[in-house]
């Protein structure tokens, strides 16, 4: 095996969500939704909302950080069937760790990981991981 194979039956598979930075959550719901006709899956405190765009989630959220006007642009969320996995895997390449794989949503039936990282150009991605929790 060469070096450019190996690993990549953990890589992406999909991008599962795109992340949006607005000024004013309400406003944009209402525009998503009422204006560009996107499905409305949730809005989730503090002060988000998610919309169904032919399979690929889109968020909207106010932008996070102390002093933080937000990103230039948006945030990609790759969908990948092992989070810890590939974070070994850009841990080992020196990639930048924004922030850890965690739990960032649970419900009775599955969590929802996330891990964050810089790419080489400055912009921050993500890894996501849906998993489904046991009922036993």
């Amino acid at each position: 095996m060469d070096s450019g194979e190996k690993g990549r039956g953990m890589g992406p598979s999909a991008i599962g969500q795109i992340a949006v930075p607005v000024e004013d959550v309400d406003r944009a719901t209402t525009f998503y939704k009422e204006v560009l006709g996107l499905k409305h899956l949730f809005s989730a405190p503090p002060g988000l909302a998610f919309f169904d765009c032919g399979g690929v989630r889109l968020m909207l959220s106010r932008p996070e950080g102390e002093g933080s006007s937000g990103p230039p642009g948006s945030i990609l969320y790759y969908r990948v069937p092992d989070i810890g996995g590939m974070h070994e895997r850009l841990v080992a390449q020196d990639t930048s760790v924004v922030g850890e794989p965690h739990v960032v949503h649970k419900t009775e039936s599955m969590e929802l990981w996330m891990g964050f990282y810089g790419d080489t150009e400055g912009n921050v991605f993500a890894t996501m991981d849906e998993r489904e929790v046991s009922s036993t």
